[in-house]
């Protein structure tokens, strides 16, 4: 995709949502956190049902501490890899106690020092708590790139790195949001509604799902 097509491609999506952010609920930048890494194979939603309640008393390291393995694995067992994943947040909160005084910190390489945080939680993390421009190369990000031909790549540091050098500067800090939103609602995996798609003529993919009866006969 060319730099006028890319310009064109998150002018649109911003105009039809000017100010897009994460679906996972948070109250600060420790619950964006744990939220983050909670979310991994499972849907925000699920992820939201949990926390709800989990964050009324949970609002930082030391209150997660408090709270114990135990009954964070009992909060959080609706959750796909709830055993793993309440290991690693007991195990990260106590990191952020020891090594941050209880703080998230806002580096990609601190963040990415604690247990159960890779790369993409991480620049989630700086991205909607702190501002930075970063670009979370999640399945739908990663699908969407390589569908419309915005960013394609064989790997996630691939299109990642493509996003960090195509994005245009009015769109940065919200290009990945966008992303993630347009691969959740419109241009899904299974069938792309192409037909209410605000990008359609530029973006690449052949096999457009023109209209809904269109898309109920391949399904």
């Amino acid at each position: 995709m060319k730099r006028d097509q890319v310009f064109e491609f998150f002018r649109r999506l911003a105009e039809v949502n000017p100010s897009p952010t994460t679906e996972l609920n948070s109250g600060n930048p420790y619950q964006l956190l744990v939220a983050v890494v909670l979310s991994a194979q499972a849907t925000d939603a699920s992820v939201n049902i949990a926390t709800k309640p989990l964050f009324e008393h949970v609002k930082t390291p030391r209150h997660m501490v408090d709270l114990g393995e135990e009954r964070l694995r009992e909060a959080i067992k609706t959750i796909g890899l709830f055993n793993t994943k309440a290991k690693n947040v007991i195990a990260l909160s106590q990191a952020l106690i020891d090594r941050h005084g209880g703080a998230v910190p806002r580096s990609r390489e601190e963040l990415q020092a604690l247990p159960g945080v890779g790369r993409k939680t991480a620049n989630v993390v700086l991205n909607t708590a702190f501002g930075e421009e970063t670009f979370a190369d999640d399945t739908h990000v990663f699908r969407v790139c390589n569908r419309t031909g915005l960013a394609p790549g064989k790997t996630v540091d691939e299109v990642e790195a493509k996003l960090d050098k195509l994005v245009p500067r009015p769109f940065r800090r919200d290009a990945h949001h966008w992303l993630i939103l347009h691969g959740r609602y419109t241009c899904k995996a299974r069938l792309p509604e192409c037909w209410r798609c605000p990008v359609i003529d530029l973006c690449r993919y052949e096999s457009k799902t023109l209209s809904p009866s269109s898309a109920r006969g391949r399904g």
